[in-house]
């Protein structure tokens, strides 16, 4: 079969391959005239444009003046600092460092946060100094090293993002002010300018639910326990570990106002929330007309918990809560015209059909314009790599063409390992922000992506028509592996690649203020295997036998050589003795010996599973014994040892912030259980595992007793292991972790050079023989 054409005759298969790529470069016409016409002249997007720091230049000068007072004390009057808004190159921060009188530096930026990275970018390079979550080292050169000429930082990267919405549960959800205020500063040091701000929102949402009618019964229904916000918020559990106190609002609103203030000082553009459609079911009794969708369980939950209530946008209602909560917002937190929401957050949508998608996100977005002309909508692009069997091309084009090009912006926001921004050509045009996401469930255990996220930056900024308008970080939890977070947030700052090598060599003298041959040796090995995955799509689970319910059928491999960790330990351990009084060395130390033992435990696992199915009790009881015996109790004693790595302060954050018994009865089983059972019943089970001292020993050391103890009992009996069985019996030694109310040590205990010293001199001849 033919059909005419307008010069001859052409097979139909050649009019449809025709008529196809027509259609495509149509697409990609459109697509170029679109982010064309809202482009600016400096390339940046022009509805982008109005994004910038709100305090004045005097402010942030003051507020940075005011870090520099808290990071360094009566050292800070050797630098003079000056913010300078019209410095700036376009939209681009700078600062630009030069010495002055009396060996003092002057350093001159277009924010705050560029003059605060400045500062410590010469602090870095020319004093060797070091800032981090598990300590600084500040030892400063008397008097300051000079600067030939002008030092100039620049960033090519209008945003740097900091956060996942996630974080707020795993990490910062105990946090007091003055916990919350070193963390500002570390991020206006390292260059962040757009930070989430969800604290308090609650406290506005129970103000708009008891507007419409509900009762605080139903309020209290829905709502989560603190631990458990973010998902309530993303619209996939409610209730569980609830109800809110009314001084959780009280306080949470208070520290926001602080927070806001001191970002904002900074020249930092904090990003609020906005409404995705999650309601409480008490919706559909007062307003029974409303198209109110109930989805299927998340995760491993029932309808207890989860099965959220999810209000369509296109119903007028949608509009009328969604605005009432942003004025609430606005007028209470005032606004950097940013907000963060997230419609389907591993959840199906009811529809794939791309009118229904596009309706939904123009509709989200009408709801902040309604309120704000001005709004930008921030929305996480996770939904697009956690589905890809619904989102095809055709729904994530019409998902964000929902959107006017360039009023969203995506987080591509595991990038390092799963970009979403090459598949989707740029996002089809929206602009993006390049994030690593690194960990998830805030887990201890080293790991990064180093190569990945080296490169990963700059290949994006040369994809062909790339949208990209920063770089980003959205850990599910932070204060670990600190090495990761320095390297990405220093990429935002370069013009090219790091030399990986030479990079790690002088973080290894600046984090600890030594020159050491041995630390940069051990730093190069650690870079080269332990933080350099290159497993494809691999996700920062701790997967580790040692934090998880032990079962005959654990994973123990690992993505890295063993010889290379193991050597990084030996080398650091023998640099240790003259170092131990400095905290950042000595959390280094407990960390790399930590994840020695980890790798050590899975050996021990091995030898326990093969003991027991080639039913060779004499070697059962050996393995078993020293894992049980020894290994896990010296690992809980050195943990106890360094005040970064206890269960106690954990614990404690949470309790200081109750006013009564009752409600630190609450926090505390919210504590306990995320980082454990995570649900009622371990429906997430360790997925938020830490290794810290007080839980090794009364959590994880207590099942791979009662793990041992049943296979020698097994055997000794002939019997066959069970799983269901052991698992019916270890989840009451967990479930007696949750709620027995123990109280642990806020201060290290025990010498940690001695410890360490013991276990190295016992573990490390092993693990050197396990390698044969």
């Amino acid at each position: 079969m033919v059909v005419l054409g307008c010069t001859g005759y052409f097979p139909v298969t050649t009019v449809f391959k025709m008529t196809y790529k027509l259609q495509s470069y149509i697409l990609l016409i459109t697509l170029l005239v679109i982010v064309t016409l809202t482009l600016s002249a400096d390339g940046e997007f022009r509805f982008l444009d109005h994004l910038k720091p709100q305090a004045d230049d005097k402010t942030q000068t003051r507020a940075v003046t005011d870090l520099l007072q808290r990071l360094l004390g009566n050292r800070a009057r050797e630098f003079k600092v000056i913010v300078n808004k019209t410095l700036a190159n376009g939209s681009f921060d700078v600062c630009e460092l030069r010495s002055a009188k009396n060996n003092r530096i002057f350093a001159s930026g277009s924010t705050g946060v560029a003059v605060a990275t400045g500062v410590y970018n010469y602090l870095k390079y020319f004093c060797n100094c070091h800032v981090s979550w598990s300590g600084n080292q500040l030892n400063i050169p008397r008097p300051l090293p000079s600067v030939t000429g002008v030092l100039r930082i620049s960033t090519q990267h209008r945003f740097r993002y900091y956060q996942n919405v996630c974080t707020q549960s795993y990490s910062t959800v105990w946090w007091d002010w003055r916990r919350w205020e070193q963390e500002i500063d570390w991020m206006a040091l390292n260059g962040i300018n757009l930070p989430l701000a969800f604290n308090g929102q609650e406290a506005l949402w129970q103000e708009v639910y008891l507007s419409l009618g509900l009762n605080q019964t139903d309020i209290d229904q829905f709502f989560t326990g603190p631990a458990f916000l973010a998902w309530n918020r993303m619209g996939n559990l409610f209730q569980w570990g609830g109800p809110l106190p009314q001084s959780w609002h009280t306080k949470q609103l208070y520290l926001q106002y602080k927070i806001l203030e001191r970002m904002r000082a900074l020249g930092m553009m904090p990003v609020l929330p906005a409404f995705s459609g999650n309601v409480p079911q008490a919706i559909t009794r007062l307003f029974p007309k409303a198209n109110v969708t109930k989805l299927d369980p998340w995760s491993h939950f029932n309808c207890s918990y989860s099965c959220a209530y999810i209000l369509d946008p296109r119903d007028p209602l949608f509009q009328r809560i969604g605005a009432l909560f942003l004025s609430q917002l606005v007028k209470q937190f005032g606004t950097d015209h940013i907000y963060n929401t997230d419609t389907f957050n591993e959840m199906t949508p009811a529809s794939p059909d791309p009118a229904y998608l596009s309706a939904v996100s123009r509709s989200v977005f009408n709801t902040m314009t309604s309120v704000d002309p001005r709004a930008i909508w921030l929305m996480q692009g996770w939904l697009f790599v956690h589905d890809v069997d619904f989102w095809k091309p055709a729904q994530i084009q019409a998902l964000l063409h929902g959107v006017p090009i360039g009023r969203m912006i995506v987080l591509d926001l595991f990038a390092e390992s799963t970009p979403a921004f090459s598949s989707t050509q740029s996002f089809y045009g929206q602009p993006f922000i390049w994030c690593m996401l690194h960990n998830f469930g805030g887990n201890s255990g080293l790991f990064g992506t180093v190569e990945s996220i080296n490169m990963g930056p700059f290949e994006a900024l040369r994809y062909p028509n790339s949208s990209l308008v920063g770089l980003g970080m959205a850990p599910e939890g932070i204060e670990q592996n600190p090495v990761v977070y320095e390297l990405m947030c220093e990429l935002a700052w370069r013009k090219e690649p790091v030399n990986l090598r030479k990079w790690v060599s002088l973080y290894a003298a600046r984090r600890y203020g030594s020159t050491s041959e041995n630390l940069s040796t051990a730093w190069k090995l650690l870079f080269h295997s332990v933080y350099n995955c290159t497993v494809p799509h691999y996700k920062n689970h701790n997967k580790s036998p040692l934090v998880h319910r032990p079962s005959l059928h654990m994973s123990t491999d690992v993505w890295y050589n063993r010889g290379d960790l193991y050597e990084a330990w030996r080398l650091l351990y023998e640099a240790a003795l003259p170092l131990m009084s400095v905290e950042t060395f000595r959390y280094d130390l407990v960390d790399v010996t930590r994840q020695a033992l980890q790798l050590l435990t899975a050996e021990f696992y091995r030898e326990i599973r093969d003991s027991f199915q080639s039913q060779k009790l004499p070697e059962l009881l050996t393995a078993g014994g020293v894992l049980v015996y020894d290994l896990l109790p010296e690992l809980d004693r050195l943990l106890s040892s360094e005040s970064h790595f206890l269960l106690g302060v954990w614990l404690e954050q949470a309790h200081s912030l109750a006013l009564t018994e009752q409600e630190v009865q609450l926090y505390d089983l919210n504590a306990r259980n995320q980082i454990t059972l995570w649900g009622p019943v371990g429906n997430i089970l360790d997925y938020a595992s830490k290794e810290w001292g007080g839980l090794m020993e009364d959590y994880y050391l207590q099942r791979w007793s009662l793990f041992v103890n049943t296979l020698v009992e097994c055997l000794d009996r002939g019997r066959p292991f069970r799983q269901e069985v052991f698992n019916q019996a270890v989840f009451q030694v967990e479930k007696g972790f949750v709620f027995n109310q123990r109280k642990y040590p806020i201060k290290p205990q025990g010498n940690t050079y001695d410890i360490a010293t013991r276990i190295f001199m016992k573990y490390y001849p092993q693990a050197l023989k396990r390698l044969n």
